[in-house]
Parts: C-alpha cells; sequence; structure tokens
C-alpha cells in the first residue's frame, strides 16, 4: 500500500491522501489523474486493468485500489 501511496503523492503531491477517506468524492483526484495511476499501476504491477473496472469505488482509498490491482492479477 506504501507505493500505492507514493504513486498518488506523485501524481497529487499537494494533497494528503491519508488524511481522506474518499479520493474521488473529496476531489483529490480527477480523471486525468486516474488515466495517469492507472498507467502506473499497470507499469508498476505488470497487470492490465480493465475498463468496466475503471469506476470511482475502485479509487476511492488506498485499500480499494490495492484490490483492484489484485483483482487485476497483481500482488501488492
Amino acid at each position: 500500500m506504501e507505493k500505492i501511496l507514493s504513486m498518488l503523492e506523485e501524481i497529487r503531491p499537494e494533497h494528503d491522501f491519508t488524511q481522506s477517506e474518499d479520493f474521488i468524492e473529496d476531489g483529490l483526484l480527477d480523471s486525468f489523474d486516474l488515466i495517469s495511476l492507472i498507467d502506473m499501476l499497470e507499469g508498476e504491477y505488470h497487470i492490465v486493468i480493465d475498463g468496466l473496472d475503471v469506476l470511482p469505488e475502485n479509487f476511492c482509498s488506498t485499500e480499494a485500489i490495492a484490490n483492484l490491482v489484485k483483482k487485476s492479477g497483481g500482488n501488492v
């Protein structure tokens, strides 16, 4: 999860992701950020995230993102 948090901080260094319960609802990530994050996750974990899984609930927390990576075949 530290790796995911570090990716989030790289995309949006001005936000403290540890203080948010829902990154999307709190406005910490927008659609362009999600594209960058998906690209980083796919490269780091050697996975392909299905377009049908690109839903706000899969990117609302580090835990949700980790679950998405696992679902896509990656090891977190």
